[in-house]
């Protein structure tokens, strides 16, 4: 089996496009044209002129500024901002160039509204020839307000995916394809293309991938500690919450809800809080330097190199992620060994297994099922885990001053560093998708062959 399945209509319907361009009757046909002009026909008076409106709106949009703003996507702006001096005032004035960041972004969104009015255009036409349809075998036709009833029944589904289906347009499509076209210009502090930028087509991704330049090497490095920082901190934190939640669920523990507060009241305190307070204490001068060295374990010149050196900085990074990561996966974990009937430890005990038989051949492997998906989503989120790099290390030390990423740096921390302190906003664009296919392949891949997949519901 695929990945893609085969598409199920779960709403089908008689009224679809191909029939009314097939089947339609004139009034239908010239719907394609003017859209609404079959409802009116068939008296769906306001509905019609709604499609009618909608249609003449976006038609002024275009002839004033949409097709402009198209037009300009192939160049993305050719005039530039010019200083001149002016005598009369004594001072400098600036003329108004074209900016390329806003042309490319109302071309994208044009784009996107006329993808949004041709399926407004597909509504007309199937609701022109549904009317056309009914008038036909004498069936009642609704009017505007019956319409709006049925958005309470039988298109109860319309009314409820409207509002995230249009939000997910103008917050997650239109920023994405934005940044998705961004990667394929030169925009960025270099050479002075922050105002007006050009389309590059291929040559930001060839100097990423390219391992012989600085960019590409820094990429390279980065990739490979990010992904040993998302093993590391997933399974650390599977393994350490999944100790102390068989510990703790152990018959013979007394005071169960006790420590499980004592373990989960580090949630109570904000994690940026708890990461800035660590990040004082580690310094070298801070708390745990200074308790070693007046217990005599370091030299009172010396401190260890918690942020200075790569390899402790990494380890630190690590060992500090488990500290506040562990008290989540013990709530986790703590429900799904809740949940393990008791049936199957009370037959592998009639069978003679001991505590490892148990733990090895039940608990683990149902553990692994239920939480599978769990643990793609924690992966997924260590990759992009800004706050723990970013408020513990800052993505320090930095051992090579011509590369713009420190040693413990993520792919999300390093593309931050390139867009807000360099201006590098086209190779950032790149590393975003980058970093977008990696994990959308390696999650897809990995639930795919797992058991929670392929064994739904039958363990």
């Amino acid at each position: 089996m695929g990945i893609f399945k085969k598409r199920v209509n779960e709403f089908p319907t008689d009224y679809t496009c191909m029939k009314a361009v097939r089947e339609g009757g004139v009034e239908t046909r010239l719907s394609m044209l003017l859209m609404g002009f079959g409802n009116i026909v068939h008296k769906q008076f306001l509905k019609g002129l709604l499609f009618l409106a909608a249609e003449a709106a976006y038609l002024v949009f275009m002839a004033v500024s949409g097709i402009g703003f198209v037009r300009m996507l192939g160049s993305l702006g050719t005039v530039p901002q010019q200083e001149i001096w002016d005598e009369a005032s004594q001072v400098y004035l600036y003329t108004k160039g074209d900016q390329s960041v806003l042309i490319l972004l109302y071309g994208v969104a044009t784009l996107l509204l006329t993808a949004l009015m041709i399926c407004a255009w597909r509504g007309a036409l199937r609701s022109a020839y549904k009317a056309e349809c009914l008038a036909k075998e004498g069936k009642h036709i609704n009017t505007f307000r019956e319409d709006l009833k049925t958005l309470l029944h039988e298109n109860l589904h319309r009314l409820l995916m409207t509002p995230p289906v249009t939000f997910i347009f103008l917050f997650t499509v239109l920023p994405l394809i934005f940044m998705i076209c961004m990667a394929f210009t030169n925009y960025s502090k270099i050479g002075n293309h922050l105002m007006l930028f050009d389309w590059v087509g291929l040559e930001n991704f060839r100097a990423l991938f390219d391992s012989g330049s600085i960019l590409g090497s820094t990429f390279w490095s980065v990739l490979a500690w990010t992904l040993v920082w998302a093993f590391f901190a997933t399974f650390s934190n599977y393994i350490f919450g999944m100790i102390l939640s068989l510990m703790i669920n152990r018959k013979e523990t007394k005071a169960k809800g006790f420590w499980r507060f004592c373990f989960v009241l580090s949630c109570a305190v904000p994690m940026f809080v708890s990461l800035l307070i660590m990040k004082t204490m580690l310094q070298p001068n801070g708390a745990v330097n200074v308790l070693l060295r007046n217990l005599g374990w370091i030299a009172q010149d010396a401190s260890l190199p918690f942020f200075t050196d790569p390899t402790w900085a990494r380890i630190t990074v690590i060992v500090v992620n488990i500290w506040v990561g562990v008290p989540y996966t013990l709530l986790q974990l703590t429900g799904v060994l809740q949940n393990i009937p008791a049936e199957l430890y009370e037959a592998a005990k009639v069978d003679g297994a001991n505590a490892f038989q148990i733990f090895f051949k039940i608990t683990l492997p149902y553990m692994l099922y239920v939480t599978t998906p769990y643990l793609i989503v924690t992966f997924t989120g260590n990759v992009n885990n800004f706050n723990v790099i970013y408020l513990l290390s800052g993505g320090d030390p930095v051992t090579n001053l011509s590369s713009t990423a420190g040693s413990t740096d993520l792919l999300v921390t390093w593309l931050y560093k390139l867009t807000i302190d360099k201006q590098y906003y086209n190779v950032g664009s790149v590393i975003g998708i980058m970093t977008f296919i990696i994990l959308a392949v390696g999650a897809l891949f990995t639930y795919r062959n797992s058991k929670s997949y392929k064994e739904e519901g039958g363990f």
